[in-house]
């Protein structure tokens, strides 16, 4: 009877319920992704289309924090050399303060006192200016002369004219200059300079901190190394630098004193300053020491002489020290050096372009460690994520069918 039971259940068993296929399921895996990647792009773009106006717009805050940040990053190393001699943090941040702050002061009183003076003598020195360029301002006058007869011969209308402009009253004296901002500027310094301090006294914990909440072995690995290699990067593209900016300023010093240009120290400071601007601030610094020899020399090719000696020196030190002693660890592409000059300058000014490089060094190592983001692989490819997918679930179909 038992057997007839198992013969009549086993004639009778019931079809298995079909389930879903893995291709199904991969198609709908798919969908899920490129949805929640489109919307991820749309607002990263919103986000990267409202955040230079927000910057911009908060700069009172946001540029003495992120300049900051960028110095402080630069001074861990003597901080981690402090610690290691075993000096408390707060006073190895202190120390490092205090020696970023001399180094500092003793640079703009190297520039700014000599400058002060040099540039008071401009409205002095204007006829000797004029003396110097008058064959240029006749070569002008010439040229502009026959552009008018041009235009009169092929316009009945007469001459053209040039459009009046508003008279704008210069300030009479540096301090109506600065009194407008200086209190907001030493607000900004001193909430720098705080900055800057808690951020070194707090570094070793908070690096510590930031590893050791990681969850896995390799993700703290990870975060360890993209701590250090911002740090070692922005800190020795920064040394590094300096150290070939002050060399570069020293030597045009020493052949202004040679030649008995005025101030050779302030020129050398004002070179070593807009070095640190790749491509746009030699041109300043040159275009500067054209207009104090035409303010000291007589004749116009002497006068000329110490803007060519800062072109030639830089163009050894960018083409032939700066590649020897960098080297290819530090190299960034040209256009993207412009590009973040250009939105830099644009979003906090002078102090912008200043930062451009750094934070570029910065983004750079984050996004290296990190990985970028594969636009492009996004809108004409499936893309990581979804080609990652697929092939777990070609992995356990083939599981499922060795299995069965």
């Amino acid at each position: 009877m038992a057997e007839r039971d198992n013969s009549t259940s086993g004639a009778f068993e019931l079809p298995p319920v079909p389930t879903e296929e893995p291709e199904d399921e991969w198609r709908i895996a798919m969908r899920r992704d490129r949805l929640l990647a489109a919307l991820t792009l749309i607002a990263g773009v919103g986000l990267a289309v409202a955040l230079p106006f927000a910057l911009k717009a908060g700069a009172e805050f946001f540029l003495p924090t992120t300049a900051a940040l960028v110095i402080a990053i630069a001074l861990v190393p003597i901080l981690e050399w402090l610690e290691r001699r075993h000096v408390p943090s707060a006073l190895a941040a202190l120390t490092c303060v205090l020696l970023f702050l001399v180094a500092a002061n003793v640079a703009l009183a190297a520039i700014i006192v000599p400058a002060t003076e040099f540039f008071r003598r401009l409205p002095e020195r204007i006829d000797r200016i004029q003396m110097n360029i008058a064959p240029l301002i006749d070569l002008y006058a010439s040229f502009q002369k026959y552009l008018n007869r041009t235009v009169q011969h092929l316009a009945a209308t007469g001459p053209v004219k040039a459009p009046p402009t508003a008279a704008v009253t210069p300030p009479s004296s540096i301090l109506e200059l600065a009194a407008s901002f200086a209190p907001s500027v030493i607000v900004q310094v001193f909430f720098g300079i705080l900055v800057v301090f808690f951020f070194l006294s707090g570094w070793t914990r908070l690096r510590r901190r930031t590893i050791t909440s990681r969850s896995s072995f390799g993700g703290a690995m990870a975060t360890a190394r993209v701590i250090q290699n911002v740090v070692d990067d922005t800190s020795a593209y920064l040394g590094t630098i300096t150290i070939i900016n002050l060399a570069l300023g020293l030597a045009i010093s020493g052949l202004l004193y040679v030649m008995g240009m005025p101030f050779p120290l302030m020129w050398g400071g004002i070179v070593a300053l807009l070095n640190y601007v790749p491509y746009f601030g030699p041109i300043t610094a040159a275009l500067l020491l054209a207009l104090g020899g035409l303010m000291t020399f007589h004749d116009i090719w002497v006068a000329l002489v110490p803007a060519f000696v800062m072109i030639g020196c830089h163009l050894v030190e960018a083409n032939a020290i700066t590649p020897l002693i960098v080297g290819h660890r530090l190299t960034i592409n040209p256009i993207m050096i412009l590009v973040s000059i250009s939105f830099w300058s644009w979003v906090w000014g002078t102090a912008g372009t200043l930062l451009a490089v750094p934070l570029l060094i910065i983004l750079q190592t984050v996004l290296g460690a990190a990985g970028k983001p594969d636009i492009a692989g996004f809108l004409f490819e499936h893309g990581t994520l979804t080609q990652r997918r697929r092939s777990n679930f070609a992995n356990s179909s083939e599981e499922g069918e060795t299995g069965g």
